[in-house]
């Protein structure tokens, strides 16, 4: 079983930033990959950012070049930095683990964008 709680979310004006981390309750080491999914209003949860064990990422078109996905195993967590945020970043941001094919997820944490 694994625990994910995610922080770090908030309001904040258009071009600014936020960094969410997520903190595992056991060693993420060895998770095949770790990756922050969104959901706004009235739309489907979407993939936001992933990281593998080996450090590969991988970015939805729409926030390549403003977010940024790491990982620190030694801290069991893992962040999202966020620049140049836009309304429509604003939702439920979550954090997902995938642990020998077995997908937990946290409880979610709120990002909300003014124009």
């Amino acid at each position: 079983q694994v625990q994910l709680v995610e922080s770090g979310g908030g309001l904040v004006q258009a071009g600014g930033s936020l960094r969410l981390s997520c903190v595992a309750s056991r060693s993420i080491f060895r998770f095949n990959a770790m990756g922050w999914y969104r959901q706004a209003p009235g739309k489907q949860r979407e993939l936001v950012a992933s990281i593998t064990s080996g450090g590969s990422t991988n970015y939805a078109d729409s926030v390549k070049g403003r977010f940024s996905i790491s990982r620190d195993n030694a801290k069991n967590t893992v962040y999202l930095q966020m620049n140049s945020l836009k309304p429509e970043d604003t939702a439920i941001y979550y954090c997902n683990a995938d642990y020998y094919a077995n997908y937990y997820w946290g409880q979610g944490t709120q990002v909300t964008v003014s124009s």
